[in-house]
């Protein structure tokens, strides 16, 4: 379980810190989707904060359970709120959102499963 969890971490970790740099940057591809769901580009700053306090929520997770398990939380309901501004502006093109939203809820219950396991 320890190497699940490990490998789920990291992965995650990287994923944000990703999520985070394309939003820092205004990467095209973030810019792209932003204007997608009508959301202001002002917000993708903000947005790439999430991102980098998840992903360093998540591995601080290795040292303090409680604050690992936050952050993957979060991260999970970052993602509803992508799948609703999809949903919102009738979008329903949701791979993306969709995956991400999958792999941080199985992120979510990884952690959940080894601390309190």
């Amino acid at each position: 379980m320890f190497a699940l969890y490990v490998l789920s971490t990291m992965l995650t970790a990287l994923l944000c810190a990703g999520g985070a740099w394309m939003n820092f940057t205004r990467h095209p591809v973030t810019v792209a989707a932003a204007e997608q769901v009508h959301v202001p580009l002002s917000w993708t700053r903000p947005i790439g904060l999430v991102f980098a306090a998840g992903g360093l929520g998540v591995l601080a997770g290795f040292a303090l359970p409680v604050v690992g398990v936050a952050a993957a939380a979060g991260l999970v309901v970052h993602f509803v709120g992508a799948i609703i501004a999809h949903l919102r502006v009738h979008d329903r093109d949701l791979g993306k959102a969709g995956g991400a939203l999958t792999f941080m809820a199985l992120n979510l219950a990884v952690t959940l499963a080894y601390h309190l396991g």
